[in-house]
């Protein structure tokens, strides 16, 4: 490598995503656009009660990422340990986080220092989410779905259709 090489940036992006939202899908595709590599990293066992299996969760990545046409360079992993562990294991250099509101800022702000001891040799980057995003939650678009009310502004139409069969199956 020569002194004018740097090496390539390869961004994580890790989250539940339980599902994921337009809110997730806008950041990932905006992230993609600061790194050579982004790879959403779905978290298989946050302490939380899942809708979505994991599995479940990376083909509704794929198929929203599909309809967004989203940038070719974001790749969907899944992980089970420590998130710095998983971005070292790709060869991160930089974790991707979005912020919506005030009470998002002071729990990233304090994940990011913790993420900064556990590796420093990683970035943060906290990206703002888009203002027709800002009060989207998975948790609130699964509620919301649940209710029977219409979730096509919060989610892709793939995301929409899933949730729709899990709350049919009496989920």
């Amino acid at each position: 490598m020569t002194a004018t090489q740097r090496p390539a940036v390869i961004g994580v992006y890790p989250g539940s995503f339980d599902p994921p939202t337009l809110g997730h899908i806008d950041i990932a595709c905006r992230a993609a656009r600061l790194v050579e590599r982004l790879i959403v990293g779905v978290y298989a066992r946050p302490a939380k009660n899942l809708l979505f299996t994991a599995a479940e969760r990376v083909a509704l990545w794929q198929e929203s990422l599909a309809e967004k046409e989203a940038p070719p360079n974001i790749t969907i992993g899944t992980y089970d340990g420590l998130t710095t562990q998983f971005a070292r294991e790709v060869g991160a250099t930089a974790l991707v986080r979005g912020l919506r509101t005030v009470t998002d800022f002071e729990a990233e702000f304090q994940q990011a220092h913790m993420y900064r001891r556990l590796a420093p040799e990683i970035e943060i980057l906290l990206l703002v989410t888009d203002l027709p995003h800002l009060f989207i939650s998975a948790s609130l678009v699964k509620e919301v779905a649940k209710l029977g009310a219409p979730i096509d502004t919060f989610v892709t139409p793939a995301v929409a259709r899933a949730l729709a069969a899990k709350f049919t199956d009496g989920a």
